[in-house]
């Protein structure tokens, strides 16, 4: 089973994916502080907004298998530099969200291609409030 640590802007869906992940139930609540639970790692949106909270990350990723790169699918905002994700030495992967939202004129490429310029190789497409492809993710941590 591994860790894993959420990082993304505020808003992006990260503790909403711990809820689902945990099979707990959905309930929005503002990440204030970093979060640590049973195999998940919740940060706030803040630390990543903000970059003297980089070190704090950094220093956090330590605790973790795995570092997810979160970005909701309907954002235009790239809040991740490219080549982000070599700031750490886990293995990487990127998690566009609310999926679900998604109009038949409309794609996630700008949130695919974001989380491909921070250096992320795989990228899970996800809805956690229709539950989509949540599996796969729970497979690819181990959770099963």
């Amino acid at each position: 089973m591994k860790k894993v640590m959420f990082v993304g802007a505020s808003g992006s869906g990260k503790t909403t994916l711990y809820q689902r992940l945990e099979s707990c139930h959905l309930d929005y609540d503002k990440t204030q502080v970093i979060e640590f639970h049973r195999n998940v790692i919740d940060t706030p949106g803040e630390y990543l907004e903000n970059r003297g909270y980089y070190s704090a990350l950094h220093v956090t990723s330590v605790e973790a298998d795995v570092v997810a790169l979160v970005m909701d699918c309907k954002s235009r905002r790239n809040v991740f530099p490219p080549g982000f994700a070599r700031m750490f030495t886990k293995e990487i992967i990127g998690i566009v969200t609310k999926t679900d939202l998604i109009e038949d004129d409309e794609t996630d490429d700008y949130a695919y291609d974001a989380l491909r310029q921070t250096g992320v190789n795989e990228i899970f497409r996800i809805s956690s409030l229709k539950n989509q492809n949540i599996e796969e993710l729970r497979k690819f941590l181990e959770w099963n």
